[in-house]
């Protein structure tokens, strides 16, 4: 199935349909076990309807919305829209008018519109046909008026027919099928046709789905639905009384699950509804719950549990994260209940200067990582900003074929920047083999090689990784020259541990001595800047391996 990954050229002026054609071929080969009776009919039908019917249905579908005015139904390549309405009205797709909500009406007409087709109420209401749009919205809606048909909101006619797309879910459905996930869109083939975007192509087949079944979809839009009314504003009580409780097995629906539930829990305490917040954290399986527990025991004043959690987490910490947070609440916790504190690791010290630099353009545009470049660089020792880019992008760069292997459940749709398992916690686990295979390359010398190769092979294909517009050869060139490659596998080591959390937090500058064959990282805080909490976790790291960073805080001369 890699033809998916070539969409329809935009030359062709129904590419929008060949697209959309595409996605239900493949979802009819890869999940049409999944569907039922509806879905493969409704399939079907699109595949026997005319052209023009199909195209102005495929149209709805990619726009916002259930309604649709007539009128705004224009498209050249299709033609008149009124036959191709009629044929989708047979077939049940689209319905004329239905019951519109006022807030419907407002949306879909203009304020000179409505101004005609609602002036008795506007009069009835007390308000100025010269205000706004806005404002007559909210003074009607106070009577809470119930949904109704066009021609009731509207009797003289002076509003134009509009149509109700009905198969939206079901569409929306096959869109989850194609690409796992609801937030990619139908212009995502756009983008690849453009150039805006380009993708690895990994194989793809009917094995590498990420729904196993009807009920694991089911439960996906149901997590997706909940979620969309959370973040609405709806109660937090509300939305978790509707939230599938069971575990479904399926990875992907768990990890969105815990996810929700882990910001319900959220919503809870900052609610001040500790217990409910503590014991949704409980059971909740999203990475950092347990840290809010414990925050929330010892909100509670249980600090004899928070203690009790917290050893418990110190015998197996889910990440640098949590250790980090364990270092200043455990000695909190030991004051508080009148223990003797144990004494805190000293950390590994890290180099600081001091600078005082004069007033410039660049600190007044807030640029005080290039005014710091500015002021080191110089012939022979070069500055970079390079941030979270450089030392990521020699990494990925060096282990794409790890990376983009088309293991089951990776790779489903053409449309991927990553593996859909890149935060999971068996990414590195699934891919030993293949790492080691890359890292291998830095005990040779061979990764220098292997690195810019596939910068000139791979240049543009979006990763999680490789950021192009950051990148150059020669800068490639330099890093490869300066830095060691011990450094590259210590830091690639760090790296794969936990992705999600150390892809950021790395040094804003870099500065290479070419002659000496070394660098350093720099760190720039400008007045009352402080370190985060990631970055300390990276300045440690390099310091307990010997990797050069330094702090540089700035001051300004006074003027």
């Amino acid at each position: 199935m890699d033809s998916i990954a070539a969409p329809a050229t935009l030359d062709d002026p129904l590419y929008y349909l060949r697209n959309f054609e595409t996605v239900l071929r493949w979802v009819s080969a890869c999940h049409g076990d999944l569907l039922d009776d509806a879905e493969h009919a409704f399939v079907a039908g699109v595949a026997a309807l005319p052209t023009a019917p199909r195209a102005l249905l495929t149209r709805m579908v990619m726009r916002k919305g259930e309604l649709f005015r007539a009128d705004k139904l224009r498209y050249p390549e299709i033609g008149p829209a009124t036959a191709a309405l009629e044929v989708l009205e047979a077939a049940g797709w689209v319905r004329r008018d239905g019951e519109l909500t006022l807030e419907d009406l407002f949306r879909l007409y203009t304020k000179a519109e409505l101004g005609r087709a609602l002036a008795p109420r506007l009069a009835a209401a007390g308000l100025d046909r010269r205000g706004r749009k806005a404002d007559w919205l909210a003074a009607l809606a106070e009577d809470q008026p119930a949904p109704r048909a066009l021609a009731e909101w509207d009797p003289h006619g002076h509003l134009t027919l509009c149509y109700r797309l009905t198969v939206m879910p079901l569409c929306e459905r096959l869109r989850l099928m194609f690409f796992g996930n609801l937030y990619q869109g139908w212009s995502e083939f756009v983008l690849t046709e453009l150039g805006t975007f380009r993708y690895e192509r990994v194989r793809l087949d009917a094995t590498t789905r990420p729904y196993r079944s009807r009920a694991d979809l089911d439960a996906w839009l149901a997590v997706h639905a909940c979620r969309e009314r959370l973040e609405a504003g709806e109660p937090a009580d509300a939305v978790a009384a509707d939230l599938p409780a069971g575990d479904t097995g399926n990875p992907w629906v768990e990890e969105r699950r815990h996810k929700l539930r882990y910001k319900l829990a959220r919503q809870w305490e900052r609610e001040g509804q500790l217990d409910r917040a503590e014991t949704l954290y409980l059971t909740c399986r999203h990475p950092g719950a347990r840290s809010r527990r414990l925050r929330v025991l010892e909100r509670r004043g249980a600090y004899r549990a928070a203690l009790s959690l917290s050893e418990e987490a110190a015998a197996a910490p889910e990440s640098e994260a949590e250790r980090q947070h364990l270092g200043r609440l455990v000695p909190r916790l030991h004051r508080k209940l009148g223990l003797s504190r144990p004494a805190p690791p000293a950390p590994p010290a890290t180099e600081e200067w001091r600078l005082t630099l004069p007033v410039t353009g660049l600190i007044r545009a807030g640029f005080v990582e290039g005014a710091v470049a500015a002021h080191l660089d110089r012939a022979g020792a070069p500055v970079f900003y390079v941030e979270n880019s450089l030392l990521t992008g020699l990494v990925g760069l060096l282990c794409w074929d790890a990376v983009f292997a088309p293991l089951p459940g990776a790779f489903f749709h053409p449309f991927q920047s990553g593996p859909a398992d890149l935060h999971g916690p068996d990414f590195l686990a699934r891919r030993r083999d293949r790492f080691a295979a890359a890292f291998a390359d830095l005990e040779t010398g061979a990764h220098r090689r292997r690195i810019l190769d596939t910068f000139h092979r791979k240049h543009g294909i979006q990763s999680p990784f490789v950021h192009w517009g950051t990148l150059s050869e020669p800068l490639l060139a330099l890093a490869l020259d300066c830095i060691p490659a011990a450094h590259l596998a210590r830091y690639g080591e760090r790296l794969l541990r936990d992705i999600k959390a150390n892809r950021a937090g790395l040094p804003d500058l870099i500065q290479f001595f070419p002659e000496q064959g070394d660098y350093r990282m720099i760190e720039v805080k400008g007045p009352g800047d402080r370190l985060q909490d990631n970055q300390r976790r990276w300045l440690a790291y390099f310091a307990e391996h010997r990797m050069p960073a330094a702090v540089c805080k700035v001051a300004w001369e006074a003027s």
